[in-house]
């Protein structure tokens, strides 16, 4: 059986070309991603696990704006390795003059996020999930070390 192992690379086409590319530039030097490769129509980053690009929309894409709601891409979700990471994703979304659509905060049992805006109005998550569960099951295996011994 054919089994994916995960997501290589999602691309996006961007109705402005070099503010989309400075917005994602220093977006993605904050998440410690780098340059990928840069063509005249395209560029990518990676953080060695994952890949992003982006390239301009043609003529007639351009005339479209995205609306989230639309049949297509919702948002795309930034996994971090923690809830300060998040927190320090918003600070840095602020200093950047993102759209924060929805600030940092638990959105969901153990889910903490902040949802953000691209110059395009793609919407996009830096997120963390299961922070407090697995708080709770280092305390608890540490606790049952020492009870046995």
């Amino acid at each position: 059986m054919v089994r994916v192992v995960g997501i290589d690379h999602l691309v996006i086409r961007v109705g402005d070309y070099e503010t989309s590319k400075a917005f994602y530039g220093r977006l993605f030097t904050f998440l410690g991603f780098e340059v990928l490769e840069e063509y005249p129509d395209a560029i990518g980053w990676t953080n060695r696990r994952t890949r992003f690009w982006i390239g301009p929309a043609d003529a007639e894409g351009r005339k479209h704006k995205h609306r989230i709601g639309n049949i297509g891409f919702h948002h795309y979700a930034f996994e971090l390795r923690s809830r300060k990471d998040v927190d320090a994703l918003q600070a840095f979304l602020k200093e950047l003059g993102a759209t924060i659509v929805d600030p940092a905060g638990e959105y969901y049992d153990d889910y903490y996020a902040v949802f953000f805006l691209d110059p395009d109005g793609l919407k996009l998550e830096g997120m963390k999930y299961g922070e407090r569960q697995a708080r709770a099951a280092r305390a608890k295996a540490r606790r049952n070390a020492r009870a046995g011994q």
